[in-house]
């Protein structure tokens, strides 16, 4: 899932020995990333669940995905302020806890029988979301030898997809399959996910409880000395902003995709499955972002990132070329397969955008994380075009996105040197 990739520029050190058993850490750290992997990803099951309930077009469904993408950029600065000032541990506990109250104001939103005050649980649950990533993603880097820290961050961010992976079948069964006993009563659909939710909130205020009595490493932050002055700006670097865009366009699409599949799986043309039914596939759309990110990690070692970059956005332009113009359980496993496509875009994009920032690569890293708000921008598009347009030809905006990705991996990543 987007934004799963820690923060590079942080240059900080362990304030305790550096030849510590890290492992206890490691592993609590990865349920968080597997929680949020799984909180993120029920929102494609939240869209078409109340799309029905609230009788919504697309276009209004579509704000699910902007009030939560919309959080990333609105409370990503703020978060990195609130960790600096209170450390890691503080962080990621407050996190949880602004989460769990995320979650527990879907009960009086359900009793409300109330969009707007879903969507302000939406929000609150985001914000809780982006202050975890702030301080866990960081946080994994550090805890052990700087030379393994790609392979802990790759463990950690597998469980993110998993997490991605086990959630539509929580959804389907706990929601829609739950809604769909309600027929015609639209105060018990929206109260479906209640429960659910709820459960995760006591999920979530258990491990802030576990992270609040964890003895974790303590970071001090060592990333520019005192009296170094930092001269020009990332915005310098073409290749970097270019990135941005590539970061924005990339989320956008992916998180469009993954918002439309249950409607687009229930047209009668493509497979005319059933809400619940429907949803189970979601997990085969972020599943293959799991498969393929281990994948890509191997084939990257042989060839240029950013040749495998532009080869997997061609191939989802093609796949959703598919999905677009043919039907039936063709089109439906085409778009699928974009999962694939999509497993390494989100950490090559990045890794490549920040290439040769040195001093800048802090700022560079933060400029990228505020381009996730294409999640919320491209989403709500590409609702207007399915309310105008339909469902199925909606998806001619996700290709795009993934046009500019093969740009950008074959001529927009090129590093140029910057005279400052």
């Amino acid at each position: 899932m987007a934004g799963s990739t820690a923060i590079p520029g942080q240059t900080n050190q362990l304030s305790t020995g550096g030849n510590e058993n890290y492992g206890f850490a490691l592993t609590s750290l990865t349920s968080l990333f597997f929680m949020w992997g799984f909180i993120t990803c029920l929102n494609d099951i939240l869209i078409p669940h109340l799309k029905a309930v609230f009788d919504l077009t697309y276009t209004q469904a579509m704000l699910i995905q902007f009030c939560f993408f919309g959080a990333y950029f609105i409370v990503s600065l703020p978060s990195g302020v609130l960790v600096k000032k209170l450390g890691y541990q503080k962080g990621i506990v407050i996190g949880l806890v602004i989460a769990a109250l995320g979650c527990a104001s879907f009960y009086p939103a359900a009793a409300m029988q109330s969009y707007p005050v879903f969507l302000i649980a939406l929000f609150i649950l985001a914000s809780g979301i982006t202050l975890l990533q702030v301080s866990a993603n960081p946080y994994v880097s550090i805890l052990g030898k700087p030379e393994t820290a790609s392979s802990r961050l790759t463990l950690t961010q597998a469980f993110n997809s998993l997490g991605t992976t086990v959630a539509p079948f929580f959804g389907a069964f706990l929601i829609l399959e739950q809604a769909a006993t309600e027929v015609g009563n639209a105060a018990n659909g929206a109260e479906a996910v209640q429960m659910p939710y709820l459960l995760l909130a006591a999920m979530l205020l258990i491990l802030a409880a576990v992270f609040a009595y964890l003895k974790l490493p303590v970071v001090a932050d060592t990333q520019v000395e005192d009296g170094e002055e930092i001269i020009g700006s990332a915005w310098q670097y073409r290749h970097l902003v270019l990135g941005a865009l590539g970061i924005f366009v990339y989320v956008g699409g992916e998180v469009a995709i993954g918002s439309f599949l249950v409607n687009f799986f229930a047209d009668p043309n493509i497979a005319g499955l059933e809400e619940a039914e429907a949803a189970k596939y979601i997990a085969y759309y972020w599943g293959g972002a799991m498969v393929g990110r281990f994948i890509g990690a191997g084939v990257m070692q042989k060839i240029a990132a950013g040749k495998v970059l532009a080869f997997n956005a061609v191939a989802a332009v093609v796949c959703i070329c598919a999905a677009v113009f043919t039907s039936g359980t063709f089109a439906m496993w085409a778009i699928l397969a974009v999962g694939l496509c999509n497993s390494i875009m989100f950490p090559t994009i990045f890794s490549l955008a920040i290439s040769g920032l040195g001093k800048h690569t802090s700022q560079g890293s933060g400029i990228l994380c505020l381009a996730i708000v294409g999640g919320a921008i491209i989403p709500l598009f590409q609702g207007m075009l399915a309310d105008s347009i339909g469902v199925q030809l909606s998806f001619l905006l996700p290709i795009v996105c993934y046009v500019y990705i093969a740009y950008y991996g074959l001529i927009g990543s090129q590093f140029k040197q910057v005279n400052s």
